[in-house]
């Protein structure tokens, strides 16, 4: 009787065959595994990485309309109620001062009204008749600055005067009355010391605007004149 002994082959198969098909369920049962390993190893690191999300820059407003209720104004931009805001100053024109109302008046009322409030004149005389002022220049009621010159026209020519005898006065003082009597100074000297000479000479006939020539301090009286506009 003959013993029969079943061999094992090395991969476990018995009578030394081989299943194919037993190697391939390790293979797809080891491909798996792995595949499963990866997938688990691929999750972990997404969800670390997911789980780490980069810093988010703040908004930053680029001058156009905010498109939602409210907007973050650019890194350091200054921040300024309405209050805080800079205004432009106002110019406006000088107040309390104004162009009496000479015209229909007689012009040495008008010239006596320029005076008071500090204003300068010049005197147009006309080829007409009277002594009333037709119109000024600024205007009556003009606001304006004290020292302003006020030009009147008057209906009429200019009207005879004496001039008068200014000899021996301060420089100052003569021009002073010159000016009151309708006439104009005109300096040959200078203005300053006594009044040596006049031309004409005090008594003579004239006319308002005329100019009275005036020697002052003891200087030569040949020396140009110099005409002095009226003083408020």
């Amino acid at each position: 009787m003959t013993e029969a002994v079943d061999a094992m082959t090395d991969d476990g198969h018995p009578d030394g065959t081989h299943d194919p098909g037993s190697d391939r369920m390790r293979l797809v049962l080891g491909g798996g595994l792995v595949v499963v390993l990866l997938a688990m190893v691929g999750a972990s690191g997404g969800w670390l990485l997911a789980g780490k999300p980069d810093r988010v820059a703040a908004p930053v407003t680029t001058g156009g309309p905010s498109s939602g209720p409210s907007s973050v104004a650019p890194t350091g931009a200054p921040q300024t109620s309405p209050a805080e805001r800079p205004t432009t100053p106002r110019t406006t024109a000088p107040v309390g001062l104004t162009v009496p109302e000479v015209v229909g008046t007689d012009f040495e009322a008008a010239r006596r009204q320029l005076r008071d409030r500090k204003l300068g004149w010049q005197l147009v005389f006309g080829t007409g008749a009277g002594r009333s002022v037709q119109r000024a220049s600024p205007a009556p009621g003009t606001p304006v600055r004290r020292g302003v010159t006020v030009t009147l026209w008057v209906s009429g020519p200019a009207p005879a005067v004496a001039v008068r005898d200014v000899v021996g006065e301060d420089c100052d003082d003569a021009a002073d009355d010159l000016v009151e009597a309708g006439l104009y100074p005109r300096y040959r000297t200078g203005r300053r010391g006594p009044v040596t000479a006049q031309e004409p000479a005090g008594g003579a006939a004239a006319h308002w605007n005329d100019p009275v020539g005036l020697s002052c301090g003891g200087a030569p009286a040949d020396t140009p004149a110099t005409t002095l506009s009226p003083t408020p």
